[in-house]
């Protein structure tokens, strides 16, 4: 039972979107009543987690066996930790009030309900990234929140200055992820596992091994931190790829809001 309470964190926000978004048509704007009600549910839930890590809990739980091939065993699961803990109330507390702001923003638009099933997905993948115990599936809810900045910077796709500016923001984040994919593949080289904990434990044995990088040696530990950085300078904006942020602007306000609000 008390492991399902930490799984209706990202679960609650994914079931509003997709009863936002196959019945959106028949709910008009009642499917933002749903929405608001999923993220408002995950941020109980995650006040829960909150109050559980003060007490000195630390959740980490595998669901189900999602990859196992050779040496590569990767699990759906969950790690809720101190750090994990701030992160989820500050994305389930940010993303309701996004929410609520988007009910009169919102109002009359023609594709209100797919809007607020697009902020539960945006909601539901920051969540996974937040709470993830491996690289590959905290990898899963990084690229879901490209594809959702994606669909919100260009919700009004009617608009040629919106469909431009949701192509580049995916573009641009595309650059940064394959920096994130090496430094992925690297850390499973050089320590046969993309489990947090595991690799974690592992780091200081590596502390000492270097790798030929075009006729320069560098560190190991040091380039897979250099190659996820990459990774986090594309998704949030930094220079040199930084160039997408501006234009997130063409998607509604509240969508601006929630991009730049993950980007911090």
């Amino acid at each position: 039972v008390s492991m399902l309470k930490y799984i209706l964190i990202p679960l609650l926000p994914f079931t509003g979107f997709l009863i936002a978004g196959l019945f959106g048509k028949y709910l008009k704007e009642r499917a933002a009543t749903v929405a608001v009600a999923g993220v408002f549910g995950s941020f109980v839930f995650a006040v829960s987690a909150f109050i559980d890590v003060l007490g000195g809990t630390v959740i980490d739980g595998n669901l189900y066996s999602w990859i196992a091939i050779g040496s590569l065993n990767i699990n759906v699961g969950f790690q809720i930790d101190q750090l994990t803990a701030v992160m989820l109330m500050v994305v389930t507390t940010l993303s309701t009030l996004i929410h609520i702001y988007s009910i009169g923003y919102m109002h009359g638009d023609k594709g209100f309900a797919r809007f607020f099933a697009y902020l539960e997905l945006f909601t539901f993948f920051m969540l996974v990234l937040v709470m993830a115990n491996n690289f590959l599936l905290m990898f899963v809810g990084w690229e879901g929140v490209g594809l959702c900045s994606y669909l919100l910077i260009g919700f009004w796709y009617e608009k040629k200055s919106a469909s431009d500016a949701g192509i580049k923001a995916f573009v641009v984040n595309r650059v940064g992820d394959f920096g994130f994919v090496l430094g992925m593949m690297l850390i499973f080289v050089t320590f046969g596992t993309l489990d947090f904990t595991d690799v974690f434990m592992a780091a200081s044995a590596a502390a000492g091994q270097n790798v030929d990088l075009f006729g320069i040696e560098m560190g190991v530990i040091t380039l897979i931190c250099l190659l996820l950085f990459v990774g986090a300078t594309g998704k949030s904006a930094q220079i040199p790829l930084y160039v997408w942020l501006p234009d997130a602007m063409e998607g509604p306000t509240p969508v601006s809001a929630l991009i730049h609000a993950a980007t911090m």
